[in-house]
Parts: C-alpha cells; sequence; structure tokens
C-alpha cells in the first residue's frame, strides 16, 4: 500500500513541480483550456504513471486513468478560478495574489486526495510485484524532489506576499542564487538528519547566520531582515520535516 501510494505521489511531483516551467504556467493561465502546455502537462502525468507502473499495470490501469482525468479536471477550475496579478491596482493585485496562493493548495489538496482514495480502493488486495526501482530508494527520490523543486516552488508561493522594493537596499545578487542556496541547504539539512548528525544542522544554521550577518548590519530595512529570517526558518523547516518524515516511514514500515 506504501509503495504503491510513493509511486503515486512520485508522478504528482515529477509532473506538477519538476516538468512544469514558468512559461507553461503562463501559458495555460492566459489561454486556459486552449493552453496546448495543459495538455502536456496531462501527458506527463500519464507518461510517469506508465513508466512507474510498467510492472503490473493491468490491475490499476481504472485508477491510473482516474487519475489523469480527475488531474485535469482539477487543473481547468482552478485555471477558470485565477485572477490576474499584472494590472496596476495594488490592493486588487494583493487580492489575487492571495486567492491564487489560496487556489494553489487547494489544487494540491485535491490531487492528494484523489491518490489517496485510489491508493484506499486498491490497498486491499495484497499484490505483491516486481518493481524498477525499491520502495526505498522511491522514497528517496520522493522526499529529495520534495526538497528540491515542491519546496522552492512553495516557498515562492509564500514569499508572492512580500514585495520588496530592490532600490530601498543594495540587493545585487546573482540570478536564482537564493533559490539553488536553498535547495542546497536543504540538502545538506535532510543529509545530516538521515545519517543522524544533527550537529551539522546547528553548524548549517550557525554558518548561513554568518554570512548573512554582513548583510543585515550594512540594510537599513527591517523588511529585508524579517524576509531572510522568514525564508531561512521556512527553509530549514521544510528539510526537517522532510527529514523526519523520511527516517519515520523506512523505520516504521517495512518497505
Amino acid at each position: 500500500m506504501v509503495s504503491f501510494f510513493i509511486k503515486l505521489l512520485l508522478a504528482h511531483i515529477i509532473g506538477d513541480f519538476v516538468f512544469q516551467s514558468k512559461k507553461w504556467v503562463d501559458h495555460k493561465f492566459l489561454h486556459k483550456h486552449k493552453s496546448k502546455y495543459l495538455y502536456l502537462h496531462i501527458l506527463i502525468h500519464a507518461i510517469a504513471l506508465f513508466i512507474l507502473f510498467i510492472p503490473g499495470l493491468k490491475p490499476y490501469w481504472p485508477g491510473l486513468i482516474l487519475i489523469v482525468v480527475s488531474h485535469y479536471v482539477i487543473d481547468l477550475i482552478k485555471l477558470k478560478l485565477s485572477k490576474l496579478v499584472e494590472i496596476s491596482d495594488k490592493k486588487i493585485k494583493e487580492k489575487n495574489e492571495k486567492r491564487n496562493r489560496v487556489l494553489f493548495f487547494i489544487d494540491q489538496l485535491f490531487h492528494l486526495f484523489i491518490l489517496v482514495i485510489v491508493t484506499l480502493f486498491y490497498f486491499s488486495y495484497d499484490i505483491e510485484f516486481s518493481t524498477l526501482f525499491s520502495s526505498k530508494i522511491i522514497l528517496f527520490i520522493t522526499a529529495i524532489l520534495m526538497l528540491t523543486s515542491v519546496s522552492s516552488i512553495i516557498m515562492k508561493i509564500i514569499f508572492s506576499k512580500w514585495d520588496l522594493n530592490s532600490n530601498e537596499s543594495n540587493t545585487d545578487s546573482l540570478q536564482e542564487a537564493g533559490t539553488y542556496i536553498g535547495i542546497l541547504e536543504r540538502l545538506l539539512v535532510f543529509l545530516f538528519i538521515i545519517t543522524n548528525h544533527w550537529e551539522g544542522v546547528g553548524f548549517l544554521i550557525a554558518a548561513k547566520s554568518i554570512f548573512r550577518f554582513g548583510d543585515l548590519s550594512k540594510a537599513d530595512n527591517r523588511k529585508l531582515t524579517e524576509y531572510i529570517l522568514i525564508g531561512t526558518l521556512l527553509s530549514f523547516g521544510f528539510a526537517i520535516l522532510i527529514g523526519l518524515g523520511y527516517l519515520y516511514l523506512v523505520d516504521s514500515i517495512n518497505l
């Protein structure tokens, strides 16, 4: 049962976070059901499910089709309900951004709900079949993708509610440097946790604090300080939760 659900979750992560660029999202947002990327997006989900379930696909194909079709319907509803954010009125823009953030999380909850329903429909069939990967490896890949693509996108969506004026302080930096720093720190935290080296997490926090101290001491911008602190806590929080969840599944379930 756990192995089955993890495969469904991995296919979802591959389709919704790994192989979906901002260009695709923007095009779908503008063109709704007429966007070619909406159908490419659904096709990627179908291919990912097919690859992960190649051995023993026959018993599960109705559930997998249900997942693909429901994903299209849920995405289409989300696109229809989404609002434009590229507008001049600040209040309306903030309201639309908030609406879109809420829709994102509702969309993901509905997708996960469908995965759970399909899993519960099949779990009573105690069928053992060979897989391309062991459940432990699939769980590890899923955790890594959650630490990288999933966490990065969720943090961007959360931080979209704050708009820092780049003219208030010297914020020149490498393009997307913050994203890569966040991914690397979450991977390191995850590695320290699964190898039972919690002292490494403390060292990483201390090292980042030292490097960030110079930026914060030179900045006369309280918003920037709060922005950095929230980002650091969120990043480390995601990594710790995913690391603990991974250890719990590995230790408590016979994978």
